[in-house]
């Protein structure tokens, strides 16, 4: 990918650009859907654990609930966009010689503009709420990059499968659901008994909401064994997609 430059880049910017204004196009409400949507599930999480399941001790559980929200749609959303880039664009791929790669690379991408203004909204609503900045605000743009970095390692992944098998989108959904209840969006890690704690820890998405957590909420940098797995797992799955990506994407013209 370190060959993009000049018109693939243009191309980059414009399919992440298309992405994001085919899904609001014709939409009375628009990009505000970026906003509405985690702040209308904030509602119905927060009555839920607090009127009848009662987790509401949990200090600043309102933004405790919302980042967790915000990140997970945000892995779901360009994990399953990601993963249909290739076979949803059989047009482009056909007709215009690029980069494959490039595909998956702005699928995902083009979230990450929804994502910009749902983390503005949380980032305000915890400067509002009082917690304010602290100097450890410097470790989000690491901790939200290299989660980026594991999403992009999926999606390779993925994407070049469901050229062959096109069922891999609903493997995507039913792990999407499982990985929900694998990340503490409504429960402490604490709650994660001992014995199975350390494997949890390896999950890059847990670790994505906890560090964010531990800056936003807590106030402190993220533990830095956790960060150091963090980090090493998240790019040794973008590694191994953009690898077995190429070997897959030599047949794509074939199956599409």
């Amino acid at each position: 990918m370190s060959a993009w430059h000049g018109d693939y880049r243009f191309l980059l910017r414009n399919l992440i650009l298309k992405d994001f204004k085919v899904r609001y196009r014709n939409m009375s409400l628009g990009v505000l859907w970026s906003l509405l949507n985690p702040l209308v599930m904030l509602a119905v999480y927060y009555f839920v654990f607090t009127r009848i399941f009662r987790s509401g001790s949990i200090p600043h559980f309102s933004l405790y609930i919302l980042s967790g929200i915000i990140l997970f749609n945000f892995f779901a959303m360009a994990w399953g966009s990601g993963t249909l880039s290739i076979v949803d664009n059989t047009g482009l791929i056909k007709r215009v010689p690029v980069p494959r790669e490039i595909v998956p690379v702005a699928s995902v991408l083009s979230n990450c503009l929804h994502l910009a203004i749902q983390l503005l909204l949380l980032l305000a609503l915890v400067v509002g709420s009082g917690l304010g900045v602290n100097i450890y605000w410097f470790w989000l743009p690491l901790i939200w990059v290299v989660g980026l970095a594991f999403i992009l390692g999926l999606s390779f992944i993925t994407a070049g499968l469901n050229v062959y098998m096109r069922d891999t989108r609903y493997v995507v959904e039913s792990v999407c659901m499982i990985l929900f209840w694998f990340v503490p969006i409504f429960y402490v890690v604490s709650f994660v008994p001992p014995q199975y704690r350390d494997v949890y820890l390896l999950n890059p998405l847990a670790v994505l909401v906890i560090a964010t957590r531990n800056v936003l909420l807590d106030g402190q940098a993220p533990a830095t064994d956790m960060i150091l797995k963090y980090i090493l797992i998240s790019l040794s799955t973008l590694g191994l997609g953009m690898l077995l990506f190429r070997q897959l994407k030599s047949r794509f013209y074939d199956y599409l």
